[in-house]
């Protein structure tokens, strides 16, 4: 998990109206989501090989104007999870640009009275003139939580993992309930147990395809496990050796289970 701020290296702007230039940062993005990058892993220098849907400028990216565009090319891409592995760095920026060329490519026309949207001149948004409706970046909140009982810590295998593999109980907040009602609520739902000492740790930006991931940990109050049979398949309590590692540290979830095993480490 990245833990330096993204405003590291970066100053946000955007507009629709500046070009790149030599030198600038092009994150180009084909229609699944995957950015473009030569055999050396660097991205393109121009837009001169690629059919080019939009070009937004999102601001200053090392001393340089940084460009989220969507196109299409039979150039080399990859995955955002691919580009992590490669470039945590880049995978950062890449995160924050996928994000700003959804919205853009999702929202370039009204959803209430189909005119064409406008991008505004001073907040990140886009506006219709025609019915007024605004329209800004798509940021669905989630949680995840580690929940401990003494030196153990809850698991489930998923039903959407195609392999067997146990994670963090996670889930996203639902219209009307604050983030802590909503870990009470997908504990309980998934597991079907109670939870005590809920306490926030942080957060993580998890483009995948748009969360915000907020990280918690809790500890067990009350109930036997009893899964829903429909998200989860099953869950167990696992002592810290018993734990099997993803292979990438990529998310907020590896963290919190680093975090469990390190405070159960003498």
């Amino acid at each position: 998990m990245i833990e330096k701020s993204l405003y590291e290296n970066y100053r946000i702007d955007f507009s629709d109206e500046i070009a790149p230039e030599n030198g600038d940062y092009l994150f180009v993005f084909n229609e699944d989501r995957q950015l473009y990058m030569d055999d050396g892993n660097e991205l393109p220098e121009s837009l001169d090989e690629f059919d080019v849907n939009f070009c937004l400028f999102i601001g200053i990216y090392k001393g340089m104007k940084a460009f989220t565009v969507n196109a299409k090319s039979d150039k080399t891409s990859y995955d955002l999870r691919e580009v992590y592995e490669i470039d945590h760095d880049l995978y950062h920026i890449a995160g924050k640009a996928v994000l700003v060329s959804d919205w853009y490519m999702s929202y370039r026309f009204c959803g209430r009275c189909g005119a064409e949207n406008q991008l505004d001149e001073k907040d990140m948004m886009l506006k219709c003139l025609e019915c007024g409706q605004v329209h800004y970046p798509r940021i669905a909140p989630a949680i995840i939580v580690a929940i401990r009982n003494g030196d153990k810590l809850l698991m489930a295998q998923h039903s959407y993992h195609d392999t067997i593999r146990y994670a963090l109980i996670a889930g996203f907040v639902e219209p009307g309930e604050s983030v802590e009602e909503a870990v009470h609520r997908e504990v309980s739902e998934e597991v079907g147990i109670k939870i005590k000492n809920l306490k926030y740790m942080k957060s993580q930006s998890w483009p995948f395809p748009n969360s915000l991931m907020l990280g918690f940990t809790a500890e067990y109050e009350s109930g036997d496990i009893k899964v829903d049979g429909d998200e989860i398949v099953r869950a167990k309590w696992f002592g810290k050796d018993e734990i099997i590692r993803y292979a990438s540290d990529i998310s907020i979830s590896d963290w919190l289970v680093q975090d469990f095993i390190d405070s159960n480490t003498s």
